[in-house]
């Protein structure tokens, strides 16, 4: 049983699932909370697998107790009647921990994927941090992305036998997109033109804890950048406290495009034609990694710091005048720019999801 409620979630799961039935070794059944409704089936459909139990979850201004409490009711119904061996959980979100919770309790083997990322501060992100650390605690098996999420999960004091590294399947799922996007690249360029100046500027701003002034900081940030000559591409999060400042801070400036949140396949369209990234998404730090494509992180801390290690990626928080500067720099042509353009990408090589199989396949 693979279950899944974000966007994020089912773009990390889609190939995971997809191997899984391929193999022919599993009875694969995809639950969908509904944590995000209307983000998931777009998913789905785009890399052609089925979900075959909607939870529906989704209210509106729901909370993140109801995320949880209503995940576990109807997971507990799902795993009574579908009898797994096994339920497979991605990330850190509340439809990670809540599924987490309906399977231990009904002792049934937890397999957590992307485990062992961490930021040190139980709060921060939030609530992702406490998610991923209370999954580690039942898990029957973990698979981190990289040695310093295993060596997290060894210092936490969970045995060398149940950690398997494996990449991160994010770069199993950008690689995948690129191949379906290549039949289709005409509808891409009629919606968003040339890209091939060099001048685009991914950006995406979402996050709870930068909400409010930090967040109006950056949108200064990239207003002023745009006045500079940068193109900017800005997917809006649906949250109304995201919408009611960019519209006021960043709208009818000329080179900025605000849009609505881009399907995946145009997300990656996008991101493989710009030139850097502004962002406080894990996710697009490992998809620019794949890229080569440098990342601002717009976040006081990360858990992902291996794109920090690697050059890939650099932490300015939402200091207007320190994302301004890094990202002046990486919008000329300097030693900056190739730097980090070269650096490796540590996330992975886009074979995840075969180990996953293998390793799962071994253990029955």
């Amino acid at each position: 049983m693979v279950v899944l409620g974000t966007r994020p979630e089912a773009i990390k799961l889609a190939p995971l699932i997809i191997a899984l039935r391929e193999s022919g070794q599993f009875r694969v059944v995809t639950c969908s909370t509904g944590q995000h409704a209307h983000m998931v089936k777009p998913v789905a459909e785009f890399f052609g697998f089925d979900i075959d139990r909607d939870f529906g979850i989704m209210k509106p201004n729901q909370t993140l107790n109801h995320i949880v409490s209503a995940t576990i009711a109807a997971m507990d119904v799902a795993l009574v009647e579908e009898n797994p061996d096994w339920v497979v959980v991605q990330g850190d979100t509340s439809t990670t921990l809540a599924a987490g919770l309906a399977a231990f309790n009904r002792k049934v083997k937890i397999a957590h994927v992307e485990a062992g990322l961490r930021t040190g501060d139980i709060s921060t992100p939030f609530p992702e941090e406490a998610n991923r650390v209370l999954v580690s605690r039942i898990a029957d098996i973990h698979f981190p992305p990289t040695a310093l999420a295993a060596d997290k999960l060894r210092e936490e004091g969970v045995p060398e036998f149940r950690i398997h590294q494996v990449g991160n399947t994010v770069i199993d799922a950008a690689e995948a997109a690129v191949a379906i996007n290549e039949r289709d690249t005409g509808a891409l360029d009629a919606k968003f033109g040339d890209l091939s100046g060099g001048d685009v500027v991914l950006f995406t701003m979402h996050r709870r804890e930068n909400i409010g002034e930090p967040m109006e900081r950056a949108f200064g940030a990239v207003a002023e950048l745009a006045r500079n000559g940068s193109r900017i591409v800005f997917p809006m999060h649906p949250n109304p406290l995201v919408r009611e400042p960019a519209q006021r801070i960043l709208g009818g400036i000329e080179g900025v495009t605000l849009c609505e949140p881009l399907e995946y396949p145009e997300l990656v369209h996008v991101l493989r034609n710009c030139r850097f990234v502004l962002t406080d998404s894990g996710g697009i730090v490992e998809e620019a990694a794949a890229f080569s494509k440098p990342a601002i992180v717009l976040r006081e801390s990360t858990e992902r710091t291996e794109s920090v290690d690697a050059g890939s990626a650099v932490l300015c928080g939402t200091d207007a005048d320190l994302i301004l500067s890094t990202a002046t720099e990486l919008a000329s042509d300097g030693d900056r720019f190739r730097s980090m353009s070269d650096a490796p990408n540590p996330f992975g090589d886009g074979t995840s999801c075969a180990r996953i199989v293998s390793i799962l396949t071994r253990m029955g």
